[in-house]
């Protein structure tokens, strides 16, 4: 069954990505999000990414400032779900300091063989998750929605690459 976000979390407290349909297998997709050492090669927010992506491991990445200065940022969050050619999730526990929890949930759909549907989600949470909506929602829909449209180029193109070399 697919891990759907909209269920899970409080969609006050919710941002999404339009999702994208890509003309490329599941394990394409996958394959991209998982070859962390290359998202600099295509990934427009989070330009550089580095884990074991063990459970509980932590996803260190360069993000790009997306509330107007385009410096970059550094982030650390922990892998918290993998399901191989399906979900791809981290998240950033909140503590005393820094009391803004965070899950990021990367979901893969299959559609068949050649085809599959990517949705990326922020969910929010605690006390201050309605304050951290109302002041990220928009950047971090922009970028969201820029990364899944270069996941689709990158995916598509991969996939015409093999199948072209395939043929």
């Amino acid at each position: 069954m697919t891990f759907d976000p909209f269920t899970q979390y409080d969609r006050r407290t919710l941002v999404a990505s339009d999702p994208v349909e890509i003309d490329a297998p599941a394990a394409i997709v996958w394959e991209i999000l998982t070859d962390l050492p290359r998202y600099g090669e295509w990934n427009p927010y989070c330009v550089r990414a580095e884990s074991t992506l063990e459970m509980g491991a932590p996803v260190n990445m360069m993000l790009v400032d997306y509330t107007g200065s385009g410096s970059l940022i550094p982030w650390c969050e922990y892998l918290c779900a993998f399901e191989p050619g399906r979900l791809l999730s981290w998240e950033l526990p909140g503590t005393p300091e820094f009391p803004y929890e965070a899950r990021r949930d990367q979901v893969i759909t299959p559609l068949g063989p050649y085809c599959c549907r990517y949705l990326s989600t922020d969910a929010f949470f605690g006390e201050n998750a309605i304050h951290v909506m109302n002041f990220t929602q928009g950047w971090v829909k922009r970028a969201f929605d820029d990364t899944a449209r270069a996941l689709k180029r990158r995916a598509e193109a991969m996939h015409q690459a093999r199948t072209t070399v395939a043929a």
